[in-house]
This record gives structure tokens, sequence and C-alpha cells, in this order.
């Protein structure tokens, strides 16, 4: 499957296939400065605190950057 959108709701991301199915829900973190950091065809990004999470289409984490 393929990741066509990211849409944040609140504190909630929401991934979105080509066919506008939903892949999975991610938290969006609590912080104001939390939240979607941008998408692929394959990840999700998600600032939290000073990380970075990147997660594949079905939710699952892939990987933690620094945010500085």
């Amino acid at each position: 499957m393929t990741i066509a959108s990211a849409i944040q709701k609140g504190r909630s991301v929401y991934v979105y296939d080509e066919k506008g199915r939903q892949l999975t829900i991610l938290s969006g973190g609590s912080k104001p400065e939390d939240g979607l950091v941008g998408y692929t065809a394959a990840t999700v990004s998600i600032r939290r605190g000073s990380s970075i999470y990147v997660y594949d289409e079905r939710g699952r984490q892939k990987s933690i950057l620094s945010a500085r």
C-alpha cells in the first residue's frame, strides 16, 4: 500500500491510501510544537518533543531522528 495523504486532526494523525481508505491513526503529540512534519509514499514523520518519529503505512515505527 502507498500513503497518499496524512492529515492531522487535533492530537491524532490520520493516514490514507490512494483510494481514501484509512491505513492507520498515529499520535501527533501533546505539545504545541508537536505534530505532523510530513509524509512520503512510504513514511509519515511526526515530531514529539525533540525527536521526529518515522512510521510506515501500517503505523510501525521505522526510526527516530533528532529534531534539533
